[in-house]
Parts: structure tokens; sequence; C-alpha cells
């Protein structure tokens, strides 16, 4: 058979030729599946966004996960994968700046500072001098300091994916031109792939349409969420001042003035630009299949504030022409991060699309990608481009509203947790407008809304962004006093709530959990799923309601995972999975007093005798049946309290009120995360896709001596010398900043590790910290240095929990109570 003809079957079958599908058949057969891959393009390889895509890459980014991305790809552009193939990738190694103008930005730099020095990049922050010691043609009027990465370039996009199709083939893949897929349907086990040139069956697929990805996930009923948005770059006449340079300037980032990118093309001025007003999103319904190579007219008005200011940064263009402008689609998803995993709700169907950076990022995430495909995990953080991020509250309508947002975020500053606002409510709780109206700042989880903290005191009620401590600090420091000292509400309704029921509901759990089930009725188990790696799929709560029926709690953003874990190794289990998240909500009280109140709720039996620490009863509080659950994610004493939505506010007010004499106060979020980082409790931020249970150091939570989905591989990483290990780290504070995760670790001069998770713990004054670090820097007793907002400051390594380490707090007694 030629390679040009269609098989009847395949492994995999990947529908689209840009950087990303060609990308994958690349990676797919460097992991061993050349052979069984095959690759469909409806017309020319790279005629869709990669064909007009400007090229750019850079190590200037703070996403840890994203970076590991970026440096493998430039070490393949700048030369790996040329050596390898023979096909020239044209790579441009001239360096980039990105520019500050302001404090703000500035800080944002000292970030990514850091989380590049974590990774091992050439990266520094430098003087406008010397960013006008190596372009003199740009205009620094009133730029702080810049980002100098060195390292960074451009590549020729076409050249690159022709390189890697060169590979594929070499390796095996068989690449078929001008054959236009048309359905994807499932039939039993494998997926049916409809072209015009024929049918092919496979067991896996790949959505790496591009534009089209959208449209191609409805022949399968699937809702795959990303918008097409148009961007702009302009090609200048050559410019005189470039003829004789003898190096390539750098590339500069100008994120404020610009919202864009200026390089040399050639000899040529290249300025792209996205713009920050009035985002132009097309094909709202579907992208039309004859389009190859296609272009939209320059929409210079929409365009023309920031190409002015452009054109002001670098006057050498001012009088230049425009030799070609290129206005072309891009995929953006909701939250600006490509779709790069499984499908929700199917197996075997993969997303590897809506990345609007494709060059920047393609081939790193198309290497984890296939490295998931083909051994069940990949090697880094996959959370935040899981495309089953989102779910059936990402309409239409939802996504094309996120889509601009995203486009006119694109270059604005990342600030922590900063809060995409648009398009919401869209999964209020039924407390939602009462927490509003009480000074809640809510936040957005797999849609649902949750309170981040509380306004107080004339603090106005809105998200207040910066890198250094603001007025939030003091917001959350009276939350955690009051849940240290007296007693805490928070609205936890967002947590994933499933139903596992049936004759063989505890041999289907008990098969997917490394810890032990709960063994009797009302008990509560702490336990992880993992893969077949041995790696965190995630970590749950597990309550025994009876033997046949057991409610299970986790994140709120791990719910479609959830339910594709357990239906995919349901098997012929007899079993019921219903999910409750958006029909049940919860509430967390904790505190010192929190038996107080609740018991004035409730004529149930709180002591330790009638309602023992880890266990779950049904009580009735203000009326109504609930299920109450004796556990704190605080460290405290507590409980959750879990109700069909129709009860929450008469549960909500009755405790509330009953708190009044006791200082009840709401919290949020941000406390509770600073809570539980006094308390050494790992969250998602650590129990990743990328690490073991024993590199995670949670073994207390696993049962070596039981069967279980990646036992074991857990058994093997046990025994093994580990690469790095979770270590819970005490960080001097210095008043101002705080970190945000990413930040690189030393043990002298070494690099060691990066911070996972940082918060200022407000009861111990200490900044806490979980870190990944190699395990000779693991050890109590050696100093460590983390680098927060460029500046090294001293660190230690904590044995046990800065707050309350035996946990003697959560088990207190009411005769204890009334003795104090």
């Amino acid at each position: 058979m030629s390679s040009s003809s269609l098989p009847s079957h395949a492994r995999v079958v990947i529908v689209g030729g840009g950087v990303m599908g060609v990308g994958l058949a690349y990676h797919l057969a460097h992991e061993g599946w050349g052979g069984d891959t095959v690759l469909l393009e409806k017309a020319e390889l790279t005629s869709g966004s990669t064909w007009h895509a400007a090229g750019q890459i850079t190590h200037s980014t703070s996403s840890f996960s994203l970076g590991k991305c970026v440096d493998y790809n430039i070490g393949l552009y700048s030369g790996g994968l040329e050596q390898e193939t023979g096909q020239p990738v044209t790579w441009h190694g001239c360096g980039s700046f990105r520019l500050a103008y302001t404090e703000d930005e500035m800080d944002w730099l000292r970030h990514t500072l850091s989380v590049g020095r974590s990774l091992g990049f050439n990266i520094e922050l430098v003087s406008p001098d010397r960013v006008g010691a190596l372009h003199p043609f740009y205009n620094l009027d009133g730029v702080l300091g810049a980002l100098h990465t060195p390292d960074d370039g451009h590549v020729d996009p076409t050249n690159v994916t022709m390189a890697m199709a060169a590979g594929a083939r070499a390796k095996g893949v068989r690449i078929i031109r001008r054959c236009r897929a048309s359905n994807i349907t499932k039939r039993g086990h494998e997926w049916v792939v409809e072209t015009d040139q024929g049918t092919i069956t496979c067991e896996h697929v790949v959505n790496a349409g591009g534009t089209y990805a959208r449209q191609m996930g409805d022949w399968s009923g699937l809702q795959l969420p990303m918008t097409s948005m148009t961007h702009h770059y302009f090609v200048t006449d050559e410019v005189p001042e470039f003829r004789d340079l003898p190096t390539e300037l750098p590339v500069i980032r100008d994120d404020k003035k610009v919202s864009g990118y200026i390089r040399m093309e050639q000899k040529k001025g290249l300025i792209g630009i996205y713009e920050k007003a009035n985002p132009n999103a097309v094909w709202l319904d579907e992208c039309p299949w004859e389009y190859e190579n296609w272009l939209f007219e320059a929409d210079y008005d929409r365009v023309m504030p920031w190409l002015e200011n452009a054109l002001d940064r670098m006057p050498i263009f001012a009088d230049l022409g425009i030799t070609r402008d290129v206005h072309g689609a891009i995929s953006h998803p909701p939250d600006g991060n490509p779709l790069i995993g499984p499908a929700p709700g199917v197996e075997n169907y993969w997303c590897c699309c809506g990345t609007q950076i494709g060059i920047g990022w393609g081939p790193g995430l198309t290497r984890e990608l296939a490295r998931w495909m083909v051994h069940g995990a990949a090697d880094i953080s996959m959370r935040d481009y899981d495309p089953r991020r989102f779910g059936e509250y990402a309409t239409p309508e939802w996504q094309v509203i996120k889509a601009k947002e995203d486009y006119c975020l694109r270059h604005e500053i990342p600030f922590p947790h900063f809060n995409r606002l648009t398009g919401r409510p869209v999964k209020p709780s039924p407390l939602h407008d009462q927490l509003k109206k009480a000074g809640a700042v809510h936040e957005e989880v797999y849609g649902h809304e949750r309170p981040r903290w509380f306004a107080r005191n004339g603090v106005e009620q809105r998200d207040h962004y910066s890198f250094t401590r603001n007025v939030v600090h003091d917001m959350v420091a009276f939350e955690c006093k009051a849940v240290r000292e007296r007693v805490g509400l928070m609205d936890v309704t967002a947590f994933t709530k499933v139903i596992v029921e049936g004759p063989d509901a505890y041999a289907l759990l008990d098969r997917l959990t490394a810890n032990r089930m709960p063994q009797k009725d009302g008990s509560i188990t702490l336990t992880h799923m993992l893969n077949r790696r041995g790696r965190i799929e995630l970590e749950t709560t597990i309550v025994r309601m009876a033997a046949d029926r057991f409610y299970l709690v986790c994140a709120a953003f791990f719910e479609q995972r959830l339910l594709d874990h357990l239906h995919r190794h349901q098997g012929d289990a007899d079993a019921t999975i219903t999910c409750l998240s958006s029909d049940w909500s919860a509430l967390s009280l904790n505190g010192p007093l929190s038996r107080d109140v609740l018991s004035q709720c409730t004529d149930a039996d709180l002591s330790n005798a009638g309602f023992r620490w880890l266990s779950a009863r049904e009580i009735t509080v203000a009326g109504h049946k609930i299920w109450a659950f004796r556990m704190s994610y605080a460290g405290e004493l507590g409980w959750e309290l879990h109700t069909p939505n129709a009860a929450a506010p008469a549960i909500y007010d009755a405790l509330w009120q009953a708190g009044q004499p006791h200082g009840i106060a709401n919290y949020g979020s941000f406390a509770m995360n600073a809570l539980r980082m006094e308390k050494a409790f790992p969250g998602a931020g650590e129990l990743t896709n990328e690490v073991t249970l024993p590199e995670a150091n949670v073994m207390r939570f696993v049962k070596l001596d039981k069967d279980y989905l990646g036992a074991e591989a857990t058994r093997t990483s046990a025994q093994s010398n580990l690469p790095w290990i979770c270590t819970y780290l005490e960080i001097d504070p210095d008043g101002t900043h705080d970190g945000h995760g990413g930040e690189a670790v030393l043990m002298g001069d070494t690099v060691v590790g990066s911070t996972a998770s940082v918060a200022y713990g407000h009861t111990v004054g200490k900044i806490l910290a979980f870190a990944y670090l190699k395990p000779a820097a693991a050890t109590p007793g050696i100093d460590l240095t983390v680098i927060i907002a460029g500046q090294p400051r001293p660190a230690r390594v904590l044995v046990q929990a800065a707050y309350d380490p035996g946990s003697l707090l959560p088990r207190t007694d009411a005769t204890q109570e009334a003795a104090e």
C-alpha cells in the first residue's frame, strides 16, 4: 500500500496537519507508535493557522509547566530537529527582551526570573541601558527594566512542521494529504473516521483540527470550547538601518505600549499586535471547509492605537510602508490555555487543539500528550490543559464571551489569582447572592462561584491585584484568626460530589484507591486514585454511607476527571455512579467554637462519643436532614455539612444566627489555603499527574499490601531513589513579598527544586511552602534559599506541621471545651 492511500485500520488516527497534529505524530513515533499512526490533512500540511504564525518563542513565562515545554522547543528548533532530520528549520536565535514600565510589571518580571532560575534558563533582569546596548533603535522612554532571555528567537513555522513530518515519516508514520475527514463516531471500543477517500477505524482518534476542532467535536457529540479570534502582524518595507547590522536584533515584547511584539524579518520590520479592545471573533458557526491558507483583510482601525504606539517606539519604522499585512484566525479557549488530553466522557478521543501559540508551545505539549497516550501519564502537570477542566456550562455563547476576554488579556500582567469576570456567574451556589451582600469576592472554579475573601472595614469589594501584599492580606488574616480562635463558616458547594452505589461499589472503589477503604458505615478515608504509571490522578475523600453506598468528595476541577476514571475502569462492576455536584451544596464550619454553634441547630450528640473524628452521620439541622462529616481542611474542630441545594440557605442562616454570640465569621478560599498550609496539607498544586505517591510524600495514606491500579508502580517508586520529593518549608518573611509558586529553591549556589504552593501563615507568622526538591536537599537542618521577587530568602525544612503538629485540635471533645 502506498503512503498516500488510506489504510482500513490504525492504532492512532490524527486529524489535522498543522504544527500540533504533526508534532504529535512526531512524538508518538519517538514513543514507539510510529508504525501504528496515521495523520490525515484535508489540504496541505500547515495550510491553517500554522501557515500564518509569526513564529516567535520565549523563555519569558511564569508558568512552570509551559516553561518546560518552551525550553524543549527551543532546543528542538535551535539544532536538535535539523540534526535529526536533515531538514532546515530556519532558526533565528536572536534573543528577546520583555519590557516593564511600571513596578507591577517589574514584579512580574522578578517572579518570572525566579521561575526561570528554577528551570535552569539563561535569563536575567536588566536595566534600560542594557536593552539600548543590544537594541539601539527602540524608544526606551519610561522603561524601568527588562527581562533578557538571550536563547530565545523565532523560526519558520512551515519549515518546523515539515521537519517534524520528515522525522515522523522516518519512524513509520503515514501522512495522507488531501484527505478530508467528514465524521468521527464510536463503534464498540473503536473510533470510525469517515473521509472523502474512505473509512478508517482506530483505537485512538486525535482532534488536531485547529480552527476546525470545535465543529469536529460536534461530530462526536463533544463540546470542545474554543473560538477563532483574528490577530494581525505587519511587515514593513526594508529598513535602511538594518542593512549593515552584523547580528539580528533581539525580539522586543512590549506588553504595555504595543500590546505585542516587534522584531526583524530579514532586513524588514515585523510588528504583531493583540489589541486590547474590540477583539474580532470569526466563524462562530463553523470554519468553511474549503478554506486553505486563509487570511482576512487588515482592519487598521481596530489596531491603530497600538500600531501608532509601535511606530513611536520604533521611530525608524515611522516613514516606511507596509509591504505585507497578515490577519489570520487563531483558536482561543475560554481561559487561553490549549486543550491537550482526553475529551470528556469518552475513551481514547484525544484533544490536541485550541493552541493559540502553536510554535511557542506545540512540540513540548505534543510530546507530553504522546507520553500520556502511550504510557498513561504525561511528565508535566497537565491540569491547566486538560480538556475536562470545562463542563456543560461552557456553552457556545459563553465560549465567545470568554475568548474575547482572553484575547484582550493576552498582553496584560498575569497577576496572581487573576479573576476573569466576564460571562459570570454561570453556576452560582444557593448562597451566592447572600454572601455577595456580605462582602464576598467570588472566584470561578469549574463554573461554580466560590468566595475568595470577604471585604470588611471599608475595603472595596473587588479584586485587588499585585505581586506584593495589599489590603486583601489583612482581610485574610481576619478570617484565619476567626477560624483559629472562634468559628468560621465557608460555602464549599464547589466541591465535586459523587455517589457510587450498588453491589460492586466497594470492590470498584477498592481497586482504584491506594488507601484502605472505610470499613464501617459512617467512616471516612482520604485516598488517592492513580493511573497505571502510579502517578496521581486525583485525591478524594470517601465516605461510607452504607455497605453498598459511598460518597466521594474532591476538588471542583476534578469532577469530570473523577467521573471518567470511574467509568473507564468500571468494567462489568454492578455499580451506579451519580454526580451530585450541581444538586447539592456544602458548608464548612470550623473553629474551636464550632461545636457550640452546631449544637444550637441540631439535637444530635456532637461529643467524641456520639460523633467521633473522621466519621459521618445523618443529622437534622434547622429542620433539614443533612449529611455531616466531622473533618476539617483547616485543622480545627469542625464539620462539613452536605445538603440538597434547597436546604442550604436555611442551614446557613441557622448557623449564622447561632454563631453571633461566638463571633462567627465568613471565610473564603484564600484563608482556607493559608490554614491548610499551616497544617501541611498538600493540595492540587502538589498532587499532580507528574508524581508518584512516594514522591508526593503522602505514604501515610497508602497501603502497599493491597492491589489497586498503579500499585506495582507505587511499590517500585517506594523502593527506588526518588528524583524529587515534596518537602514542607518555612521561609523568612520580609513583610512585602510572600511568593506565588514556581520559585527556585537553592542549596548553596545550586538550584535543587522549586516551590509548588506558597502562602503566608497568619497564625504562625511565617511563609510556608511545599517544594519539590532533590532528596539531598529535603533533609531537616540544611539551610536553603528561596528566590522570591528576585531576592534570596532563608528557608528551612520542617518535619511537621507549623500549627498543631499532633492534630489534637480536630479531636477536641466536648468535655475538654467545657474545662477550657
